[in-house]
């Protein structure tokens, strides 16, 4: 695997071109994508992209009735799956390194900010958590950031893949580090 660029551990690095995470609310409209990594759920308002779960299961379920208080509805045909389909099989295939969608996560104000945060690391590239913690401006709070970054409901389009231990170690992914690894190949392949 070609290695992501990064810069050294305690080197803060300002990202930018941040995307618009305005937050989520009730219903919940999902969809399933067949996919080169496996079976993909994807959540929706009706406008917006809510969740991106790279696993199908009950526990994803829950958790999304746990998040909105209701209980998701399939929705097959909403043009924002469709427009999150096209744009994710021109990132599979390589030709897509920056997403055009229309994105609405529900979390904390912290989370929220580390979600933000991670959209601004540039696809090719690794950040530490500790390198996310001092970019927002809170140098002690890596592990918060680490456990924000976990609750990233927008998988690959919100990269929480692209974060790495402090020893550049493929450490904390919720769909494994078999997936990461995955991700990370494909965008420093030629």
């Amino acid at each position: 695997m070609t290695r992501p660029t990064t810069t050294k551990p305690g080197t803060a690095r300002k990202f930018t071109d941040a995307m618009e995470l305005p937050t989520a609310s009730a219903p919940v409209y999902t969809t399933i994508l067949d996919t080169d990594i496996g079976p993909i759920l994807l959540t929706s308002d009706g406008v917006h992209l809510t969740g991106l779960y790279l696993e199908v299961s009950e526990a994803i379920d829950a958790r999304l009735d746990r998040t909105f208080g209701v209980g998701p509805t399939r929705a097959d045909d909403l043009e924002i799956f469709h427009r999150t389909e096209v744009q994710l099989g021109e990132y599979f295939t390589g030709q897509r390194a920056r997403f055009d969608l229309p994105l609405a996560a529900k979390g904390t104000e912290f989370q929220r900010s580390v979600w933000q945060a991670l959209t601004q690391i540039p696809y090719g590239s690794t950040a530490g958590y500790g390198e996310l913690a001092e970019m927002l401006g809170r140098p002690g709070a890596a592990r918060a950031v680490g456990a924000a970054n976990g609750q990233n409901p927008i998988s690959i389009i919100v990269p929480c893949h692209r974060v790495i231990g402090a020893d550049g170690s493929l450490t904390g992914y919720a769909w494994g580090e078999e997936k990461k690894r995955r991700l990370l190949t494909l965008e420093t392949r030629p």
